[in-house]
């Protein structure tokens, strides 16, 4: 038996007692823990069960950092034409406070979207969409579109947090490190949670690790981030001279003094550290593979656009997500930069929506064609939206937008919410929010319940609290929005 197996299987009550009161076994806590540190595990490890029977098996978030305007894409106010240079009725804006880029120019002129939108098919009256997101507008019979979605947040930093994290401040896990501590994983030879970042052609907003990081939970449920290279994940080949069973024999060593380390001192970094090893250790084979797009048919490579062979892009992003999806990864998050267009809408908006529009409908179309999509969840949307009026100068082909908390849109497709809708308006200005609010931390539990998860029982015992991604405020399962 290995010093692994070996650790836990004779862990003396002591220990397990001491792991108890400290908080340290939670919820799901023996059961994914257990799962993590087995060197010769089978290809798939069984998941820890569910408070009620899952609709998703996984995650997939097309997170756009930056915050997209959704007046320029999904939010259609054609009224809005015979507006234009009309100054934002203050009844409209209220109270709200604005950001520091316009709270002291000389007034708020209101930007009509100079783009066009169509009208695409799905299970309501039809779903507008604007022409710079064609592809995306043609698989409107998958999406459901909330057009309501809210938060208190005005500033990115915050904002792209609490979005994934359900605080604003860094230091709580994110969501897919709740996952993973809840559910466990699927395929012992990869992460639970893989994170991948393409970088957009506007301006970006910087990306940290506490936005995929494990906070107060277990270190092994952070997300590892995949390099935008031919190889993601560095050192995948033994060192020259050293056998794959000499590269056994070390870890072998090394997790025997780590776990004797445990059991002195009682420390979960130590068990977290022996997992990690091991995870590195199996991926070594399983990266490879997972890269190696060689088998892939040239039908579904020209599927997902001409950026599909360059490691880091967007579509390359996509394509591996499915992928991964393929081998059960958990959570997979896709972040792309460059959504923050205060002052060149018009510029640089359709050259983001061109890096994301023809590789996300491929996504979903790729995993329908799988019989993926059923059970994949796959999200998009940013931390805020943007605001009607312009910042700076207004001129009949050229504005930028602020930020806007106050409404924003998000979408969904598969994985147990219901398809070809639209949930939430905004009003003629799309500035407040008419009908049926969504906040992140209903999203977020509305993304739990789609994998069986009851948004109020995930807890992690930290400092005497019990602590959850939805915070501590009253919200809801969006139940309107789930088949």
């Amino acid at each position: 038996m290995d010093p692994v197996h070996e650790y836990f299987f004779n862990i003396n009550r002591r220990q397990m007692l001491k792991g108890v009161a400290a908080g340290g076994i939670g919820m799901f806590g023996g059961t994914a823990l257990s799962q993590l540190f087995a060197a010769d595990a089978a290809p798939t490890v069984p998941a820890a069960t569910p408070h009620f029977t899952p609709k998703a098996k996984r995650v997939i978030y097309l997170y756009q950092e930056g915050a997209p305007s959704q007046l320029d894409t999904f939010d259609y106010k054609p009224n809005l034409q015979s507006m234009f240079g009309k100054e934002l009725p203050p009844e409209i804006r209220g109270s709200q406070r604005l950001t520091g880029m316009t709270s002291k120019q000389n007034g708020l002129p209101i930007a009509p979207s100079i783009f066009p939108f169509q009208k695409y098919r799905n299970l309501q009256d039809g779903l507008w969409v604007s022409d710079l997101l064609k592809h995306t507008g043609a698989m409107a019979h998958e999406l459901c579109v909330i057009k309501s979605m809210k938060t208190d947040q005005i500033n990115h930093g915050p904002g792209v947090t609490f979005m994934q994290t359900g605080f604003q401040i860094p230091g709580r896990p994110s969501m897919g490190a709740w996952l993973s501590y809840g559910l466990g994983s699927a395929n012992a030879n990869l992460p639970a949670f893989v994170v991948m970042i393409s970088q957009g052609r506007g301006q970006m907003q910087a990306l940290f690790s506490h936005l995929w990081g494990a906070g107060f939970l277990p270190g092994e449920h952070q997300g590892v981030q995949f390099r935008a290279a031919a190889n993601p994940v560095l050192f995948l080949n033994d060192p020259k001279g050293m056998t794959r069973n000499d590269r056994r024999k070390v870890l072998d060593m090394i997790a025997e003094l780590n776990h004797r380390q445990a059991e002195q001192s009682g420390d979960p970094d130590v068990l977290a550290r022996i997992a990690q090893y091991e995870m590195a250790y199996r991926m070594q084979t399983s990266v490879p593979e997972l890269s190696d797009l060689k088998n892939e048919p040239e039908s579904v490579l020209n599927m997902y656009g001409p950026d599909v062979r360059k490691p880091g892009s967007f579509a390359y992003n996509c394509l591996m997500a499915r992928r991964m999806a393929e081998r059960d990864v958990r959570f997979i998050q896709l972040y792309h930069r460059g959504w923050d267009h205060h002052g060149s809408v018009v510029k640089d908006l359709p050259l983001q929506c061109q890096d994301v529009d023809q590789a996300q409908a491929a996504l979903l179309k790729d995993l329908r064609q799988r019989g993926l999509l059923d059970e994949t969840l796959v999200l998009w949307g940013g931390e805020f939206g943007r605001t009607v009026y312009c910042q700076g100068e207004l001129t009949p082909k050229q504005y930028g937008r602020d930020h806007h908390p106050r409404c924003f849109t998000v979408w969904m497709a598969g994985g147990g919410v219901k398809p070809g809708i639209s949930y939430g308006e905004t009003d003629d200005f799309s500035y407040n929010i008419n009908s049926n609010p969504v906040t992140a931390h209903d999203l977020h539990a509305t993304i739990l319940h789609c994998l069986g998860i009851d948004h109020d029982r995930l807890t992690y015992r930290t400092q005497g609290l019990d602590l959850k991604l939805t915070g501590v405020e009253p919200s809801r399962v969006v139940k309107e929005l789930l088949l």
